[in-house]
């Protein structure tokens, strides 16, 4: 009879100490695509058409008008308040670091995909993407990251 109880009670600590821990988060993968004049990043939803698009538009800058930056990422433990996915951005004409934010919400244990895109004037003034990085925060903490090598 005592077994059972001590499981019990065993099981309400442990989920009442988890619901006190800080947010917990990754950022799985980032994946920067070109967009073309119309806004399309692919002509089919096959990957390799995309990825064949992907390396025309490579090839031919004065078809593009922008970027799209496809995040996976996952967070545990996270509180009521909304989290902000943010890339920064070094461009090869602007001096400065471009960066873009989104409010995103976690609802659940699986990952989620959030997109931000630099678009029209503004891609036309970064210029060509040298280096990135993402991150992800809760509040004001950040708690997750992920950059490209000459970040």
């Amino acid at each position: 009879m005592r077994w059972p109880t001590l499981i019990l009670s065993f099981w309400f600590a442990a989920a009442f100490a988890t619901q006190s821990t800080a947010a917990e988060g990754r950022i799985i993968k980032v994946l920067p695509h070109f967009l073309d004049r119309q806004g399309r990043h692919a002509l089919s939803p096959s990957l390799y058409d995309r990825d064949a698009y992907q390396a025309v538009l490579r090839k031919h800058p004065d078809k593009r008008s922008g970027l799209r930056f496809d995040i996976q990422w996952k967070a545990k433990f996270a509180g009521p308040n909304p989290m902000k996915l943010r890339i920064e951005l070094r461009g090869t004409q602007l001096g400065e670091v471009q960066s873009l934010e989104q409010t995103v919400q976690n609802k659940g244990p699986f990952s989620r995909w959030s997109a931000l895109t630099v678009q029209n004037e503004a891609y036309e003034e970064l210029g060509d993407v040298v280096a990135w990085r993402a991150t992800l925060w809760d509040g004001e903490r950040m708690i997750a990251e992920q950059k490209s090598f000459l970040w």
